[in-house]
């Protein structure tokens, strides 16, 4: 494939508010603000620094196919890992070359697919009309928002201290998240609580794509541990964990009911409202032993 895309989507030569920052931080940007305060006396002017959002063209063979609002960092995994949850390719090795490039209005990321692949592209091509992660945008039908997918056949196997390592030990493997507090992590983690691999976006979408895609073109199978994310669990996110064969995902935020019902459709085991105390268990097989709990009004 081609050569991993620049770190950044902003020109060193663009204006003093938007000049880059090193390379040790990608997909970031320097912004001058003003601190509003209480007292007007302690405003004062200061730089932080900024998460790069911009609009991502993604084409197939010269075919538009969608644009994504995402980091333009780790390009090359997204181009993997979208195409697998959008069902167009089966393995990385399906996508022969990849090409990102930066222009003024944003990025166009060129995927270069085997002349056998590219029948759904063009067919979704024609349906969809995204500019969004949301999965629904484009499709023209409810059986196909509600298409049935793989079963998930490995079985989770985490420990219920590796669930709690891994999220003590998320923090530290996000680096555009420390230095920005905008963008959503996507981790890959061992049964264990290992954490082998994160990948970061202003997208949660994008973000879990990013990681299914590293671990594809790695060669790293993601039913040998489970998947923890930043983010809201929404249906999508499910869907791609499905689609990935994990059987274990884990989200810091709240499932939807959609998220819920595709999981143990699925035979996803599903952990929300991951905390460093507790954990939301959202299918079965439940804790066994447990008592009832005492509900609190939110």
């Amino acid at each position: 494939m081609g050569q991993r895309p620049k770190a950044s989507a902003v020109s060193e030569s663009g204006p003093p508010s938007r000049r880059r920052m090193s390379e040790t931080e990608p997909g970031t940007v320097v912004g001058r603000l003003a601190r509003l305060t209480v007292d007007p006396a302690n405003d004062c002017e200061l730089t932080r620094p900024l998460a790069i959002e911009a609009p991502v063209a993604v084409e197939y063979n010269g075919i538009g196919y969608a644009v994504m609002m995402a980091t333009p960092t780790d390009l090359n995994d997204f181009a993997v890992g979208f195409s697998l949850s959008e069902h167009l390719i089966s393995a990385a090795s399906d996508v022969l070359a990849v090409d990102a490039i930066e222009q003024p209005e944003g990025w166009v990321l060129r995927i270069q697919l085997a002349a056998d692949r590219l029948e759904p592209v063009i067919e979704r091509a024609r349906q969809r009309l995204s500019e969004s992660g949301c999965g629904l945008c484009g499709l023209d039908s409810l059986e196909q928002v509600m298409r049935p997918l793989p079963p998930i056949t490995a079985r989770a196997t985490a420990t219920r201290s590796a669930l709690f390592t891994a999220l003590e030990g998320l923090r530290d493997h996000q680096p555009m998240n420390a230095a920005t507090g905008a963008v959503h992590g996507a981790a890959f983690c061992t049964n264990d609580g290992a954490i082998q691999l994160v990948r970061e976006d202003v997208g949660r979408h994008n973000a879990l794509d990013k990681l299914i895609g590293a671990l594809a073109r790695r060669g790293t199978r993601p039913t040998t541990g489970f998947f923890l994310l930043t983010a809201r669990c929404s249906y999508e996110l499910v869907e791609k964990t499905i689609t990935a064969g994990c059987p274990l995902l884990v989200t810091i935020s709240a499932p939807t009911t959609l998220a819920v019902d595709r999981a143990r459709a699925h035979g996803l085991t599903l952990i929300a409202l991951a905390r460093r105390d507790a954990m939301l268990v959202t299918t079965p097989p439940f804790p066994s032993h447990q008592s009832k709990c005492v509900q609190r009004r939110t």
